[in-house]
This record gives C-alpha cells, structure tokens and sequence, in this order.
C-alpha cells in the first residue's frame, strides 16, 4: 500500500525517535560554544553579587538583612524582566535577544562607576537592577536556545552541560571579587574605587563579547516549537494542544520548584562568607577563598550529574539530590565546625543539577507555549530577591547558622517535584 505524503513524513520522525539521539549536530557546534559561555558570564555575575554584599557589609556599615539588598536588585530583575525578554525573544529572535541582554549586562556594570563616586548604595541597587536585567534576559533566552540546538530528547544533558560552565563562572566570580575587594581593604576603610575599577572591567569584557556575537552567523533553526516528534519525552512537542500554558501542572510545579530553588541558592550564597567568619572564624578573605571551592563543588556536580542522567532519570535525580540537601542543612544548622563546613560544601555539589534540570523538566511538551514558558521559569528566580532578606534577619537574630534551617522548606519542595509532580499529564 503506498503511504500518503503525510504519513511517510509521520513514519520517518516516528523512526528517527527511536534512534539514539545525539548530544547536538556538527553545524551547531559554533554557536553551542559561543551560548555556552553566556552560561559562565551570568555565573561570575551572580557570584560576584554575594562578594559584594559583604563588601557593602564593611564599606557602606550595613547589616546583613540591608547588605540582602543586593541580592533583591539582581533577582528581583528577573521578576521584572521575565516577560519582556521572552516576548522580545517570541518577536526578534535567539540572537536579538542574546545582544539585548549583554547590552544591558554592560549598562549595568559601568554604572557602577557613577554608583562608587557618590557612595549611594541607593544607586548600586539601580546599576545591578538594570544588570539582573541583562542577566534575566541572556537567562531567558540562553535555555530554550540551547534547547534547540539539536534533538529535543536530549535537551536535559545540552542545558546541565551548559550550567555545567555557569558553575565555573561561579568559581570564577568569588576569586576575582575577592582579589579585587578583600585583597587590599584595610578595616574601616570605605574607599569603593576597587569596586568601580572591578566593574569597568567587567562591562569593557561583556561590551566586546557583545560585538563579536553580532558577527557570528546564527544557523537556521527549526522551530522547535513547531516540530512534531513522536516520543514523549521530548521537549517542545505539544502533547496537549488545547491546554493553556498554566493547565499544564507540570509547568506549574517546575516554576514553584525554581522560586524556591533560587531562593535557597540566594541565601546559601548571600551568607556563606558569614557562616565562614562566624562559625569558622575566618578571615573574610580566607572566607572568600573558600567560597571558590564551594562554587568548584557546584561545577563538579553538574558534570558528574550529567553524566549519571545517561543512566538516571533526570527527576529521579533531581529528588535524590533535594533529600541529601535537606540532610546537609540540619547538619549545617547545627553549627558543630569542620562537619557543618564540610556540609555547606557538599549542599552546593548537591544543588548543582537543579536549575537546569528543573527548568527542562519545565519546559517538557509546552509545544507552542515553550517560549512563554522559559520566561515564567526565568521570573520565578525571583525567590533569589525575598530570601536572603529572611536569612538575613534570622542571621541577625539567632546566627548565620541556624538560618540554614529555612532552606529545608525550599528543598522539600524541589523533592516533591522531582518525586512525584514533574509528571506531564495528558
């Protein structure tokens, strides 16, 4: 019997999806490694946040709870940003989008030069409001972005590895803000000129990366909001195309899950130079040191939790490691040296794979909604801005140590949508 046009089509995708699929395709190579390090850019950026804020702790004579502020300019951005960026992405495409958000990341970062010669903070809240911006943007667009460089079936594993160089930014944004910040500040100094000097530097890198990406040829793309693949599992396909984004439960749980999983991922940062001085008894800078080996952690996690989803499934893993960070914050809150420490290390080894496997899980059989749904799980970084100021009041008031107690709330419910809730229901 000869097939219709449309059913040998159907035939052919209905093979293709039993095959192996690969990692990416050789004509998208390039462009993997140039999104890729968008990836590390956003990671110094936010870690060089959390180096900031005890800085501004020392310069500007604020208390833990006021230093949070840092962090609420920043996510509270992507709140702000989520949409407009997604819409912009919808109506001018992955590379437009890519060349907004490192514009504004720029903007942001020279700023600061005006922020240091008055010593407003009120003003550094305005310069890293309009780089979490930037930040929001380039994370709105870099996911779906590298979600659609090759075949949807493996999406999860190109978005951890691409995370995977976001925790080496992360490693790299505490080494360079502490040498810049810690290396040379005498006590009771309230000079901000490293500052300034830090973020020119910062927006003269981000401005030229700007340039050469506007002469890199974006290969033609399938809409893989379009596409129709016979398998499940695969992101993008529209298993259910009368529902509304929001009537996808999974969708729903997977933004709750990145609320809360940015929330801890806030405080847990925001404060760990703290717990290193107060628990510890660290120099800041020693603090600072060790903040890199907690941020190595998180890299060394993401490799390895990409590699283990070759053979665990992505949620299943994703619930494992939650369970394990709510062990590590009891032991943590316990404030017993050395074995609390060693804690706060592994909780970062453990929280490595969840933004990224969170936000695939997200985006699973959005079909047509994908791209509006990148920019809801981008605006539930939002958490990020709320909860170092509730670490930061508990820090004040009963100790940085036993702040690592809220945490657990976050996590038990990354545990439940890795568990049970990440299910796509038809």
């Amino acid at each position: 019997m000869q097939l219709t046009e449309t059913e040998g089509a159907l035939q052919q995708k209905v093979g293709h999806s039993s095959e192996k699929a690969k990692f990416t395709e050789k004509r998208f190579l390039t462009i993997l490694v140039f999104v890729t390090s968008l990836f590390l850019c956003w990671g110094v950026a936010i870690t060089m946040g959390d180096v900031l804020n005890k800085h501004f702790q020392n310069t500007l004579s604020l208390s833990r709870s006021q230093s949070a502020f840092v962090q609420f300019a920043i996510f509270g951005a992507y709140f702000v940003m989520g949409i407009p960026a997604g819409l912009f992405m919808k109506r001018f495409g992955y590379k437009n989008g890519v060349l907004l958000g490192l514009s504004l990341f720029a903007l942001g970062a020279f700023l600061f030069v005006p922020a240091a010669n008055t010593a407003s903070f009120t003003f550094f809240g305005i310069a890293l409001f309009i780089l979490g911006c930037g930040l929001s943007t380039l994370e709105t667009v870099a996911h779906p972005f590298v979600a659609a460089l090759g075949d949807q079936r493996t999406s999860d594993q190109r978005i951890n590895f691409a995370q995977s160089f976001n925790a080496l930014g992360a490693i790299v944004g505490p080494a360079i803000g502490s040498y810049f910040l810690f290396k040379n500040h005498v006590p009771g100094s309230t000079d901000l000129s490293s500052v300034k000097l830090l973020y020119i530097i910062i927006g003269s890198v981000i401005a030229a990366i700007a340039i050469c990406f506007a002469f890199v040829k974006v290969p033609t793309l399938t809409d893989p909001h379009a596409e129709v693949i016979a398998d499940e599992e695969a992101v993008n396909v529209d298993a259910a195309p009368g529902k509304t984004l929001f009537q996808h439960t999974h969708f729903v749980w997977a933004v709750a899950a990145q609320f809360f999983n940015v929330a801890a991922q806030a405080g847990t940062w925001a404060f760990f130079i703290n717990y290193g001085e107060e628990v510890m008894g660290f120099p800041e800078a020693k603090a600072a040191k060790y903040m890199m080996l907690f941020m190595a952690m998180m890299l060394s996690g993401r490799f390895i939790g990409t590699f283990l989803m070759r053979v665990i499934k992505p949620s299943s893993l994703l619930a494992a490691f939650a369970a394990a960070n709510i062990l590590m914050c009891i032991i943590i809150a316990q404030g017993l040296g050395w074995p609390s420490f060693i804690a706060l290390l592994a909780l970062n080894f453990f929280f490595s794979i969840m933004f990224p496997t969170i936000f695939s899980l997200g985006l699973k059989n959005l079909g047509s909604h994908t791209q509006q749904g990148s920019s809801f799980l981008s605006m539930g970084v939002v958490g990020g801005a709320l909860f170092p100021f509730l670490m930061g009041k508990l820090a004040d008031n009963i100790g940085v140590a036993h702040s690592y107690y809220l945490p657990i709330i976050c996590y038990l419910v990354i545990f439940l949508f890795g568990f049970k809730f990440y299910k796509v229901k038809h």
